[in-house]
Protein backbone atom coordinates (compact mmCIF):
# COMPACT_ATOMS: atom_id res chain seq x y z
CA UNK A 1 0.00 0.00 0.00
CA UNK A 2 1.46 3.25 -0.92
CA UNK A 3 0.89 6.70 0.15
CA UNK A 4 -0.26 8.00 3.56
CA UNK A 5 -0.97 5.78 6.27
CA UNK A 6 -2.58 6.41 9.67
CA UNK A 7 -2.49 4.43 12.84
CA UNK A 8 -6.01 3.53 13.79
CA UNK A 9 -5.88 0.52 16.25
CA UNK A 10 -3.22 -0.97 18.26
CA UNK A 11 -4.52 -4.74 19.44
CA UNK A 12 -2.84 -7.20 21.63
CA UNK A 13 -3.60 -10.83 20.98
CA UNK A 14 -2.00 -13.39 23.04
CA UNK A 15 -0.50 -16.39 21.15
CA UNK A 16 -2.54 -19.54 21.78
CA UNK A 17 -0.55 -22.78 22.17
CA UNK A 18 -2.79 -24.20 19.23
CA UNK A 19 -1.63 -21.51 17.55
CA UNK A 20 1.44 -23.10 16.40
CA UNK A 21 2.16 -25.58 13.74
CA UNK A 22 4.20 -28.84 13.59
CA UNK A 23 7.27 -26.49 12.99
CA UNK A 24 6.81 -25.28 16.44
CA UNK A 25 6.12 -21.49 15.00
CA UNK A 26 2.54 -19.70 14.60
CA UNK A 27 0.95 -21.29 11.53
CA UNK A 28 0.61 -18.97 8.47
CA UNK A 29 -3.34 -18.36 8.52
CA UNK A 30 -3.31 -17.60 12.31
CA UNK A 31 -1.57 -14.18 11.15
CA UNK A 32 -4.44 -13.32 8.96
CA UNK A 33 -6.92 -14.12 12.44
CA UNK A 34 -4.18 -11.64 13.81
CA UNK A 35 -4.94 -9.14 11.31
CA UNK A 36 -8.58 -9.65 11.20
CA UNK A 37 -9.58 -9.10 15.08
CA UNK A 38 -7.60 -5.77 15.08
CA UNK A 39 -9.94 -4.83 12.00
CA UNK A 40 -13.11 -6.14 13.72
CA UNK A 41 -11.82 -4.28 16.94
CA UNK A 42 -11.39 -0.92 15.18
CA UNK A 43 -14.92 -1.27 13.49
CA UNK A 44 -16.23 -1.92 16.71
CA UNK A 45 -15.02 1.08 18.34
CA UNK A 46 -16.14 3.27 15.53
CA UNK A 47 -19.98 1.37 15.92
CA UNK A 48 -19.81 -0.26 13.56
CA UNK A 49 -20.97 -4.29 14.26
CA UNK A 50 -20.61 -7.31 11.48
CA UNK A 51 -24.26 -7.81 10.63
CA UNK A 52 -26.04 -10.16 7.81
CA UNK A 53 -28.21 -6.88 6.41
CA UNK A 54 -27.88 -3.77 5.51
CA UNK A 55 -24.32 -2.68 4.66
CA UNK A 56 -21.16 -3.71 6.16
CA UNK A 57 -17.87 -3.49 5.57
CA UNK A 58 -15.70 -6.74 3.87
CA UNK A 59 -12.57 -7.21 2.47
CA UNK A 60 -11.78 -8.23 -1.26
CA UNK A 61 -8.16 -9.38 -0.45
CA UNK A 62 -5.89 -10.15 2.26
CA UNK A 63 -1.81 -10.60 2.21
CA UNK A 64 0.80 -11.23 4.89
CA UNK A 65 4.69 -11.17 4.36
CA UNK A 66 6.41 -13.55 7.18
CA UNK A 67 9.43 -11.84 8.39
CA UNK A 68 10.31 -13.60 11.87
CA UNK A 69 8.08 -17.13 13.53
CA UNK A 70 6.39 -16.32 16.23
CA UNK A 71 6.02 -18.77 18.76
CA UNK A 72 4.14 -19.35 21.95
CA UNK A 73 4.21 -17.91 25.09
CA UNK A 74 3.78 -14.70 23.79
CA UNK A 75 1.56 -11.61 22.98
CA UNK A 76 0.97 -9.71 19.13
CA UNK A 77 0.84 -6.56 18.75
CA UNK A 78 -1.03 -5.48 15.73
CA UNK A 79 -0.77 -1.90 14.99
CA UNK A 80 -3.53 -1.13 11.94
CA UNK A 81 -2.62 1.30 9.26
CA UNK A 82 -5.54 2.72 6.62
CA UNK A 83 -4.51 4.59 3.91
CA UNK A 84 -6.67 7.18 2.11
CA UNK A 85 -10.79 6.22 1.20
CA UNK A 86 -11.70 5.80 -1.91
CA UNK A 87 -15.35 5.60 -2.84
CA UNK A 88 -16.35 2.47 -1.48
CA UNK A 89 -12.99 1.05 -0.27
CA UNK A 90 -10.07 2.05 2.34
CA UNK A 91 -6.46 0.11 2.04
CA UNK A 92 -5.35 -1.00 5.60
CA UNK A 93 -1.79 -1.80 6.20
CA UNK A 94 -0.72 -3.89 9.51
CA UNK A 95 2.53 -4.37 11.50
CA UNK A 96 2.40 -7.64 13.52
CA UNK A 97 5.43 -7.37 16.48
CA UNK A 98 6.17 -9.87 19.72
CA UNK A 99 5.02 -7.23 22.56
CA UNK A 100 7.99 -5.36 24.25
CA UNK A 101 9.73 -6.01 20.76
CA UNK A 102 10.13 -3.45 18.03
CA UNK A 103 11.13 -5.31 15.73
CA UNK A 104 8.54 -6.78 12.40
CA UNK A 105 7.86 -10.37 13.04
CA UNK A 106 4.85 -9.48 9.76
CA UNK A 107 3.13 -7.19 7.74
CA UNK A 108 0.18 -7.05 6.00
CA UNK A 109 -1.83 -5.50 4.11
CA UNK A 110 -6.22 -6.23 3.22
CA UNK A 111 -8.69 -3.79 1.04
CA UNK A 112 -11.88 -2.95 3.11
CA UNK A 113 -15.10 -2.51 0.83
CA UNK A 114 -18.35 -1.61 2.03
CA UNK A 115 -20.90 -3.34 0.51
CA UNK A 116 -25.05 -4.11 0.76
CA UNK A 117 -25.09 -7.07 2.21
CA UNK A 118 -28.51 -7.93 0.22
CA UNK A 119 -27.01 -7.33 -3.05
CA UNK A 120 -23.62 -7.96 -2.91
CA UNK A 121 -22.42 -4.90 -4.25
CA UNK A 122 -20.16 -2.10 -3.25
CA UNK A 123 -22.12 1.39 -1.55
CA UNK A 124 -20.12 4.65 -0.41
CA UNK A 125 -18.10 3.88 2.53
CA UNK A 126 -20.19 5.99 5.96
CA UNK A 127 -19.19 9.58 5.65
CA UNK A 128 -18.14 9.53 9.59
CA UNK A 129 -15.75 7.32 8.86
CA UNK A 130 -14.50 8.80 5.80
CA UNK A 131 -14.27 12.15 8.50
CA UNK A 132 -12.19 10.22 10.70
CA UNK A 133 -9.68 9.13 7.76
CA UNK A 134 -9.52 12.27 6.29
Amino acid sequence: MQGQRKLVQTSLIPIRWGDMDAYGHVNNTIYFRYMEQARVEYLETLGFKVMPRGTAPVIINAACTFLVPLNYPGVVEVRMFCGHPGRSSVPTHYELRLQGDEALYATGDAKIVWMDVATGRSVAIPDDWRAQLS
